[in-house]
């Protein structure tokens, strides 16, 4: 069955060590991440917390990363294509050997928020035995196997998932609003105490698993 795992890595046994702990309040937000051969990845990422021309010299002190390319500049982010060369082992292991597809992954303060997924369960334990081998650190914050429903995905309940869908649908949402809790409770055959927590604890988790990816507890 196909698994999404979040799990935590330490800075210093993936790319961008160097560079996380140069300047602490630097991140990392991977946007897409490129297998570009046996030794090598190529990953699209945001980074935040410093200005481009510190990023530029803490980089070039940071062996994992080369060729780094600015793709856009903002004022408080840049987006940057680069090359990382050195650390990878578990993320290479993770995209070929396992098949796996890294979903999210943000790098701050010394560690790296990872969530995956796995077509198979099975899949999942090749990159647990290749930590063990190595001697790498994946520390697994949840395991969740998809059953084939949407709501699997996100962390949703089935009747989270129906609530968060009909609200959307009828109106609930919308402002104005054109359909209100007690109408929308009535349709659904439930009473609007048990769908207003159906839909807060929905969009909280909906949120804490797209968002927050594992920092929901940070400032």
């Amino acid at each position: 069955m196909a698994t999404i795992v979040r799990g935590t890595v330490p800075a210093n046994e993936f790319a961008l060590a160097h560079s996380l702990e140069t300047i602490p309040d630097l991140e990392f937000d991977i946007e897409r991440i490129v297998d570009s051969g046996e030794d090598a990845v190529m990953p699209m990422l945001w980074v935040r917390g410093a200005s481009a021309d510190r990023i530029e010299e803490v980089f070039e002190d940071d062996s994992s990363v080369q060729n780094v390319m600015v793709l856009a500049e903002f004022d408080d982010e840049s987006l940057l294509r680069m090359e990382w060369v050195d650390n990878i082992k578990l993320l290479l292991q993770m995209l070929t050997n396992s098949e796996a597809t890294i979903l999210d992954a943000i790098g701050r303060e010394r560690r790296w928020q990872f969530r995956v997924f796995y077509p198979e369960r099975k899949l999942f334990s090749k990159t647990h035995d290749f930590c063990d081998q190595h001697g790498l650190t994946f520390e697994v914050d949840s395991v969740r196997q998809m059953d084939g429903e949407p709501a699997g995905r996100y962390g949703l309940t089935t009747e989270q998932y129906e609530a968060l869908v009909k609200a959307t649908r009828r109106g609930y949402f919308s402002v104005p609003r054109e359909i209100t809790l007690e109408e929308l409770a009535e349709e659904m055959g439930v009473s609007h105490q048990a769908l207003s927590e159906r839909i807060r604890r929905g969009t909280e988790a909906l949120v804490d698993d797209t968002l927050f990816i594992g920092f929901a507890d940070d400032d």
